[in-house]
């Protein structure tokens, strides 16, 4: 434990003296690692493929929205939180303006992505859009916040910023080149699903998932706070539970599904 205590010390900023960053990052890392387990055990964000799975169930009537319009309101806010930083904090240093611009370019993306590039078959629980886009609010504007924190603090002895921005540039284009080839999946008014193919799906089933977790991890270098540690850990487990479901989900609808493809990591799981 001594051995990580120090190791950590060599590699983010000191955490800025508040109980509510300190909460807000015990918080996000719980909040993310439970959401991922029980995406493994059967319960799912009602979104993309598992939007209906558990509503046709449920005792109380949903409000059901469109995927595309969901999604929407999955990023939009904090896209706005990303740009509004640029005007709050105008002048500050060269890696604080990396982490604007990184989280910025993540959202606008994202959007991007939503308004072009993906096909949408199903629908969204209001429930689910809500949290999902609090969760991407609250965790943009707190890593800006804590970042600002940073601020004339003796800079960590291992600078990551920079293997930090190889890092996010890696993590935005595999997880776009990956959308894009999900979107050819389907011709013009098809809305089945299909087991797709081409890239890194030969070798995992969710490889936009493993690119976006090498994004966040690509934040967290440039940012090296704990809250973006904690932030990067807990869409790590997150999304290995989103990927974990999301195979079984291919194993029971196609018999034809090829068992060699793991969920997240190649020729691992």
């Amino acid at each position: 434990m001594a051995t990580m205590a120090s190791a950590l010390q060599n590699l983010i900023f000191p955490p800025p003296p508040s109980l509510l960053i300190t909460a807000m990052t015990i918080v996000n890392f719980a909040s993310l690692s439970v959401s991922g387990l029980s995406e493994v055990r059967g319960k799912h964000m009602q979104y993309s493929k598992f939007w209906n799975v558990t509503s046709q169930t449920s005792p109380t009537k949903q409000i059901k929205l469109s995927s595309k319009t969901g999604m929407l309101i999955f990023y939009t806010p904090a896209f706005i939180a990303g740009v509004a930083s640029f005007l709050l904090f105008p002048n500050e240093n060269f890696r604080f303006l990396l982490l604007k611009s990184a989280l910025t370019l993540h959202f606008f993306k994202r959007i991007f992505e939503v308004l072009f590039i993906h096909k949408f078959s199903g629908g969204m629980i209001l429930e689910s859009t809500i949290t999902v886009c609090l969760s991407y609010l609250i965790s943009t504007a707190t890593l800006i916040y804590v970042q600002f924190q940073t601020l004339g603090l003796p800079e960590p002895s291992i600078d990551l910023k920079y293997v930090g921005v190889v890092l996010f540039i890696m993590g935005i284009s595999g997880n776009f080149y990956h959308h894009y080839l999900l979107s050819k999946l389907r011709g013009e008014g098809e809305k089945e699903y299909k087991i797709p193919r081409g890239g890194f799906f030969n070798l995992v089933i969710c490889p936009h998932y493993l690119f976006e977790i090498i994004g966040f991890v690509g934040f967290f270098f440039i940012s090296q706070t704990l809250y973006a540690l904690s932030f990067a850990l807990g869409t790590f487990f997150y999304l290995t539970g989103r990927s974990i479901a999301t195979r079984k989900w291919y194993l029971s609808k196609f018999e034809d599904f090829p068992k060699e493809v793991k969920a997240l990591i190649p020729y691992v799981y």
